[in-house]
This record gives structure tokens, sequence and C-alpha cells, in this order.
């Protein structure tokens, strides 16, 4: 009988911690973190070189912006590391999911890039400018394009703009709404004016630098957050994971960034 309860003591060990209210020092368990793409994947293997045990963290790679937070909220993971809060949020709202953004680690620098212009003055009258099909990615761009004023949205418009906020456009820009993967492959077809993350535009050799316009976000609105569900957002394990994501060794990574000019971290290190 004794033998029999040690085994199935074992076999709990095994689980993950976000399940169980504690944990032997000596049993080692695997936080599942999905992400998606360099720098993101590159943090996640960074954290789990510094992550106090008996925590271990197991990267899960995914190949679209969709699977991250389906595996998470299907308990397929424990965490991700692939996203803003907005989308997370939009996330929530279509799935009647409890996804929950615990810790902001880096703000990309987004921008527009445009393979003929070289200043915003040069920018034509009926222009087409690709945008992300994604409402929160999509409002991003537009609130960019105000910020320069490129166009004028409507009074009080945030993160949730649309184009029906557009209030002026004096350029009588042409919006096409495309997938976020899809829009490197816009600017290689020529399209005027084109969002991006730094991480898709360096695929085909373009930097931050050389955007026409660049995103002014000091409230780290759209930072990459660490995410995880309702249920395990104060358990031990997502505390020691946030402290990972937060190291002096995750910071000096992105610090290096930085000088690129591709992202700003957006934390400070944990003690």
């Amino acid at each position: 009988m004794k033998k029999l309860f040690k085994l199935f003591l074992a076999t709990l060990c095994a689980l993950s911690l976000f399940n169980l209210p504690a944990v032997n020092a000596e049993d080692e368990v695997v936080i599942k973190v999905a992400s998606h793409l360099p720098p993101m994947t590159d943090i996640v293997e960074i954290a789990g070189e510094v992550i106090e045990a008996p925590y271990k963290i197991e990267l899960v790679e995914v190949s679209d912006n969709i699977q991250y937070n389906e595996a998470l909220f299907h308990d397929e993971v424990d965490a991700n590391f692939a996203q803003h809060a907005p989308f997370m949020e939009m996330y929530n709202e279509a799935n009647d999911a409890d996804l929950v953004a615990v810790q902001p680690i880096y703000n990309a620098v987004v921008g527009f890039y445009a393979p003929e212009y070289q200043s915003i003055e040069d920018i034509e009258d009926g222009a087409e400018v690709a945008i992300p099909s994604d409402a929160t990615n999509m409002a991003r761009a537009l609130l960019i394009l105000d910020s320069y004023d490129v166009i004028k949205l409507k009074e009080g418009t945030d993160h949730t703009a649309t184009l029906d906020d557009i209030e002026e456009n004096p350029k009588n820009l042409k919006f096409t709404e495309i997938d976020l993967l899809n829009l490197t492959a816009a600017y290689e077809d020529g399209v005027d004016l084109v969002f991006n993350y730094p991480t898709y535009i360096a695929k085909i050799g373009l930097k931050t630098s050389d955007a026409l316009m660049l995103e002014k976000d000091p409230e780290n609105t759209f930072a990459i957050q660490v995410v995880v569900r309702e249920e395990d957002k104060d358990s031990d394990a997502t505390k020691a994971l946030v402290k990972a994501f937060t190291s002096q060794e995750v910071y000096d990574f992105l610090d290096e960034l930085s000088k690129e000019g591709h992202l700003v971290p957006a934390f400070e290190v944990a003690e």
C-alpha cells in the first residue's frame, strides 16, 4: 500500500505546478511557454536559463498568431509570450476566454515602411496603405498615421480605432487590410505604405531606421506580455516565470536590441 501511495505522489509531481498548491524543492516542474518568432523565442530561452529550481521552462514554438492563445486557453501550455494586452483582450472577447497579461517585457518599435517614399511629404494622393486586418494592430497603425497628421481620427479615439474613425483623409489614402504575417510580402509587392513590426521587416533586410514613421507609445500600451490563464495569475509558478522574464539577463539582451532601435524594455529588473 505504501509503495502505491509513493507512486501516486510521484505521478502528481510530474504534472504542471499551475494546478498544484505546492511543490517539493527536489521535483522539477516544467512550465510550457508558447511563443512565436525571435526575439520573443530568444527571450523565452534566456528566461529558461535563469529560472529558479524547481522550475524549468519549455519553449513551445508556434507558426502563427492564433495557436499560442488557443494552446493556452485549452491547457496545452502554461503561458505564452507573443502578444500585447489589447490583442489578448480581443481574443478573450471573441472566445469567452480568461487569459491575463501579467508582465510587460518590451515594446516593439512598429512603424510604416515605404518602398519608394523618402519622406512623409512624398506620399502621393490616393496612395495605397497596407494595415493589419486584426482590430488591435489596425488601431495601432491608424494611431501612428494620426500622430504624424497623415490622417485625422475622431477626437478621443484610442486603441479600438477603426477605419470608420477616420475624420479627415487629406491625401485620399486607400487602405488595404492584410494579415499581419503577410505585410512584409505587401512591401515586397510595392504597396506604397506598409505597417510592420521590426521582427517581420528584418526578414527582408530592413531596420527601424528605414521606417518612414515610427510609433510614439510612451505608455507601453502595446508592450509584449507574459500571459497566463486567470486561475494561474497568482501561482508560485507564475511568480517564478515573471521573475525569470524580468531578470538582468533578459534586460541586457533587450538593451542590446534597443540600441538598434527595434524595441524598448518595459520593465525594471527583478530583485
